[in-house]
């Protein structure tokens, strides 16, 4: 019987991640895979083709900021939870707070939008006709609610193709959409989770959308113009954005990725509130209060920071304790058979009839 033939394919982690650009390139979805199978030393993991310690170190920090660590750098229950969906950590993070938001149901059309190239296209001649068919479906506050609101008229519509068509929207790509749909509702359904639907109430999305990527949040400038609100790097709007000139500007925005070109574009933006910043990342941003709250932050955060290095010197010793354990030699001596040392025995026992 001959057994079936086998393929093995070998990737390098620097293979993994050459497709995306050197300013996207994240090692957070390997580190939380890594983790997840027992991994627990990731700076000393032979990797075949070792990527830089700082990247590395890197998405270990986004990914404790996303709560899929703990303090001491173990997996937590959340990022066992992440670690079900083949997505990037913030997208996994996203779903899982809608189910706990209820709200789960459009965002995993949102989740599905994100997960495929532009939608929309611009036939040469016909810029200005496709510009205004983008323009039918824009949700001022969200780009990410405009994709949502694509696939519902689509649905609404029977999945149509010649709709596709009539307001320049890429069909193979939303057939994609519906595909990717599909398989993050078997794994909700795998992993015992609700799909709810929200409804109306379009902000409980907005504030979930937030949860997820608050670490990429920008405030406002000037006309236009936003900063990172952590690092201070100019970011713009794009032409394309739902918030692109529509009068207003929103304080504070959180957005997908960033697009490097002429200027540094801010690619799927949604406005949030400055509270909900406050709420979701309080490792990052906070409130201006009272002096009286000051003083009652400054103490939380002394508290916080002394029960961060009690567990920090917890889990070393444990370390200690285990390398200890590992490196001492066994006590239990193992006998070892060599023929003719056993003494035979006088008589040939009865029971074998002689």
């Amino acid at each position: 019987c001959t057994p079936p033939p086998r393929c093995t394919v070998w990737a390098t982690v620097k293979a993994v991640v050459s497709t995306q650009s050197t300013g996207r390139t994240n090692l957070a979805t390997v580190v939380l895979l890594l983790k997840s199978l027992g991994v627990s030393d990731l700076l000393s993991f032979h990797f075949m083709d070792p990527p830089p310690q700082d990247n590395i170190l890197t998405s270990m920090y986004q990914l404790w900021v996303l709560g899929a660590f703990d303090n001491v750098g173990n997996l937590s229950t959340l990022g066992r939870q992440m670690v079900e969906f083949p997505m990037d950590p913030a997208m996994s993070k996203l779903v899982l707070v809608a189910c706990e938001m209820g709200c789960s149901e459009e965002v995993l059309v949102i989740v599905s939008m994100l997960s495929v190239p532009a939608i929309f296209y611009r036939p040469k001649g016909r810029e200005e006709e496709s510009d205004a068919a983008r323009e039918k479906f824009q949700v001022p506050e969200s780009d990410h609610l405009s994709l949502l609101h694509v696939y519902q008229q689509w649905k609404n519509k029977g999945y149509s193709s010649t709709w596709c068509n009539t307001y320049f929207i890429h069909y193979k790509a939303m057939k994609k959409v519906r595909e990717v749909h599909s398989q993050l509702l078997e794994i909700m359904e795998k992993q015992r989770l609700d799909v709810v639907s929200c409804g109306n109430k379009w902000d409980i999305i907005r504030k979930c959308i937030c949860s997820a990527y608050f670490h990429q949040a920008a405030r406002l400038k000037g006309i236009g113009e936003y900063v990172n609100a952590r690092t201070g790097m100019p970011c713009h709007l794009h032409p394309t954005s739902a918030l692109y000139g529509m009068g207003y500007s929103s304080d504070y925005v959180v957005y997908h990725e960033l697009i490097m070109t002429s200027k540094e574009f801010m690619q799927c933006v949604t406005s949030v509130e400055a509270e909900w910043l406050a709420e979701l990342g309080p490792m990052f941003y906070s409130i201006k209060e009272s002096v009286h709250s000051i003083e009652e932050g400054k103490a939380k955060a002394a508290e916080r920071r002394k029960q961060m290095e009690q567990e920090l010197a917890e889990a070393e010793e444990a370390l200690e304790a285990e390398r200890e354990r590992q490196s001492a030699p066994s006590s239990s001596r193992r006998a070892i058979a060599t023929p003719g040392h056993n003494k035979t025995p006088a008589r040939t026992p009865r029971r074998l009839g002689f």
